[in-house]
């Protein structure tokens, strides 16, 4: 008896130094489509906070059945430890599905096909040179627009491009195909002759002072005002791939409606997704404070709006940077915002927007989401009205989320 309790304790110990080397556990995530329509690729988001563990996770194995899926953890507060697991999944209409999950404290050498990209280029504009970083903080008094490549952290899936203007305005600028594929590790915002010759698309919208593709503006009661002033201003990209893309812009100390903020947006972009959901992040609960936000007025040729008056709008039309596009197809395009209804105060419109007002009094964040079409897509929407009719099926189907459940 005492020979096999020592030999259990010897066995004990030894997958203790072997667990210390390679720790891992796994779970099920049991994910259901309550919808009547089918979901592609739709996104799956596991916090691992949810799932403790004693370990620090390194990597993670995705199991549908025999078939892998895919995934990518991501540091989202800059700390070097994994926050999040994400993965897309195509979901059949009213189905459910078990999926295995890994995480080990082993890092993986496994590398997926990119279904997304993102980068942050500063530039030396002298020397013609260009430099990858991750995260780029100026004083709010610095301008700092004309020294970051493309003006801001640039993030693409295989359907759309966006980039966000690294100065008050903030803009969500677009980038449209027409065919699907990643292109701005090349073209960088801007294809050459060569590019252009091979398919590659381009810069499709003047958004001047609007909110272009749906950016958070500030409501001074007539009209959507910039992000401005504020103490520093900080813009990085926190996820680069395979398979979702998020850029970060961060203000400290905007001095808005009697309040100091600081205020952070997570622009996330899926593979195969169009939309960007626009997550907004406060130190502080907010109190009163009003904001806005829609998608711009396009202000040519076609230009027509739509709205449901319930949180949907969007814009049909024409405009585009005649100086720096004069080589480009001047297509028109189709602009989205959707705002859940929990957030909304009213629709209102200036010059050069389609906007709501929106505020969460006593909560830290909000979110909404945002998209655009561009005629020159091979499969894409080539009228105002197939855009309209589109964004009412987008809107159901983000009021209709899958359900995960983690299994323990």
């Amino acid at each position: 008896m005492i020979k096999k309790n020592l030999l259990f304790l010897l066995a004990c110990l030894l997958c203790g130094i072997s667990a210390g080397a390679q720790q891992a556990r796994t779970f099920s995530v049991e994910v259901k489509n309550e919808w009547s329509n089918e979901q592609k690729d739709a996104p799956i988001v596991i916090r691992l906070k949810d799932v403790p563990v004693a370990f620090r996770v390194r990597s993670a194995i995705v199991m549908d059945g025999n078939q892998e899926i895919p995934s990518q953890l991501d540091d989202l507060d800059g700390d070097l430890k994994a926050d999040e697991l994400a993965f897309v999944l195509d979901m059949p209409a009213q189905s459910s599905r078990k999926i295995s999950v890994i995480l080990s404290s082993k890092e993986s050498e496994k590398a997926y096909k990119p279904r997304v990209f993102a980068t942050l280029l500063t530039r030396d504009a002298k020397n013609n040179r260009h430099a990858p970083v991750q995260s780029i903080t100026v004083p709010g008094t610095t301008n700092y627009y004309n020294m970051v490549y493309g003006h801001g952290p640039m993030l693409e899936s295989e359907l759309v491009g966006y980039r966000i203007y690294f100065n008050e305005k903030q803009t969500i600028d677009p980038y449209g195909k027409f065919h699907k594929g990643l292109e701005l590790k090349e073209s960088r915002f801007y294809p050459n002759n060569e590019q252009l010759a091979r398919g590659f698309g381009n810069d499709v919208l003047m958004v001047g002072n609007s909110c272009g593709v749906g950016a958070l503006k500030g409501w001074d009661g007539q009209k959507a005002i910039h992000i401005s002033p504020v103490a520093f201003r900080t813009e990085s990209v926190l996820a680069y791939g395979p398979v979702r893309a998020i850029a970060e812009v961060k203000v400290k100390g905007w001095e808005y409606q009697g309040s100091e903020l600081t205020m952070t947006h997570h622009y996330i972009l899926y593979a195969g997704h169009r939309d960007l959901l626009v997550e907004t992040f406060f130190d502080e609960a907010l109190g009163q404070e009003v904001f806005a936000t829609g998608v711009q007025n396009i202000m040519g040729n076609e230009t027509v709006s739509y709205s449901d008056h319930n949180g949907l709008v969007g814009s049909w039309g024409r405009h585009w940077p005649v100086t720096d596009t004069v080589k480009y197809a001047k297509e028109a395009i189709g602009l989205a915002t959707y705002i859940p209804r929990k957030y909304i105060l009213k629709e209102v419109q200036d010059k050069d927007n389609f906007l709501y007002t929106v505020s969460n009094p006593g909560k830290k964040s909000f979110h909404y989401y945002t998209m655009f079409t561009s005629r020159k897509e091979t499969f894409g929407y080539p009228d105002a009205q197939t855009w309209f009719d589109h964004m009412n099926v987008w809107k159901e189907q983000l009021e209709h989320p899958l359900k995960i459940t983690i299994m323990r």
